[in-house]
């Protein structure tokens, strides 16, 4: 068992292990995310749709709900509460990532295909369960299928 993975009963086996996986790719994609967010901010404000006020603001907010968000993830008493957070942004920001992609709005290091932004858009309920299940808020798919 990860330690303070939650009320939920954790998974056995391969779920268990998906569930450690999961903490180690989501803390290096926020933390990185997050740094860039932080770091130079001025890269993703032409992707925040133009009815968001403060767009700068908004664009350090949400690095640093990225950044200290992916150290949560690894303290037993945070973990849930970040991981549930963590999914709640991944629905938030993705009207950015639409505008981003509809309108072909370029940022530096990144591809303007929708070779890159397709898979970008159908992997964020991907995302959102991934939070959840490595916070140990839920455990679908491997906690009902083990019992059997």
């Amino acid at each position: 068992m990860i330690p303070g993975s939650g009320d939920a009963a954790p998974p056995t086996g391969q779920g268990r292990r998906l569930r450690l996986v999961l903490l180690v790719l989501l803390t290096g994609l926020y933390a990185g995310i997050g740094a860039v967010h932080l770091l130079a901010p001025e890269r993703l404000l032409p992707i925040v749709p133009p009815w968001v006020p403060s767009p700068r603001l908004v664009v350090l907010a949400t690095g640093g709900c990225e950044a200290l968000g992916a150290v949560a993830l690894w303290l037993p008493r945070l973990r849930r509460p970040a991981a549930a957070l963590l999914a709640l942004y991944a629905v938030c920001v993705f009207p950015a990532n639409l505008h981003h992609a509809w309108q072909g709005i370029h940022v530096e290091g990144l591809p303007d295909s929708w070779w890159y932004h397709g898979p970008r858009l159908a992997f964020q309920p991907v995302l959102v369960w991934a939070a959840l299940f490595a916070g140990g808020i839920i455990d679908w798919p491997f906690r009902a299928s083990e019992g059997r």
